[in-house]
């Protein structure tokens, strides 16, 4: 009986974590640029001092889907998503470059274009430093022009470009902050000219909220089929004890 419970009770407990995952993809449905976790289950063996005859099973984080989301008009200046594949690099708050889809910007009170949780957007020589302007615009690849307070309107002046990478998907992890880093001894990517903004529009989540809400059910029928299952383990050892008294 002992192995029926083992097995439940595993089960169990890995599906709570598949559910936090789950609730954690369903939470962000309505987050800029947000890229939905992966996860599957396996069967893995219980080594001990004899044969291994318990198993038990794991979620496994398989990864990140990489899918584009949908794009949504917005016809703010600072507002931009990105064709096709590619990141923005920005500075982690640990001081690291980071990268994320995420294209909500806006300009901090001491001048540094920052995205929405206030990451400092990665430029050609570092953080991009923009000075007073009248009007701030991104051009199709990245280039940042302004017009200087008191200047003319048709003589913008160019300040940096936005650096845009394009690493293989294989290369990033996805950071406890939701920022995207490069697995450890991987090279950092460089600029990729090739890769054009849309400005005006935001890229959205990628997580499909109805798929989302299903797995949900289904995890937490299956989570109430393991708990029956050890409980099952628990009534069929108190009967086999009462067996082997009346014996």
């Amino acid at each position: 009986m002992d192995r029926l419970a083992y097995i439940a009770m595993s089960g169990a407990k890995q599906t709570l974590l598949a559910q936090a995952t789950n609730a954690n993809n369903l939470a962000n449905v309505n987050t800029q640029g947000f890229k939905a976790d992966l996860d599957a289950y396996t069967s893995l063996p219980v080594y001990g001092p004899t044969y291994a005859s318990r198993v038990y099973a794991q979620d496994v984080r398989t990864g990140t889907d990489f899918q584009p989301g949908p794009l949504m008009t917005t016809g703010r200046d600072l507002d931009i998503a990105l064709k096709g594949q590619g990141f923005i690099a920005v500075q982690a708050p640990d001081g690291s470059v980071a990268y994320t889809r995420r294209g909500d910007l806006h300009v901090s009170p001491n001048g540094q274009l920052q995205t929405a949780e206030g990451d400092p957007v990665m430029g050609n020589q570092g953080p991009i430093a923009i000075p007073p302007a009248n009007r701030i615009d991104i051009l199709a690849d990245g280039t940042i022009s302004i017009i200087p307070l008191g200047g003319t309107p048709n003589a913008p002046a160019q300040i940096d470009r936005i650096r845009l990478v394009n690493p293989p998907a294989t290369a990033l992890e996805k950071r406890a902050d939701g920022l995207f880093g490069l697995k450890p001894n991987t090279p950092a990517p460089q600029p990729d000219a090739t890769i054009q903004v849309a400005s005006g529009v935001l890229e959205g989540s990628n997580v499909n909220a109805v798929d989302a809400m299903v797995k949900m059910i289904e995890y937490g029928r299956l989570f109430e089929m393991q708990t029956k299952m050890i409980k099952t383990a628990g009534e069929d050892s108190a009967n086999a004890d009462k067996l082997l008294q009346f014996s």
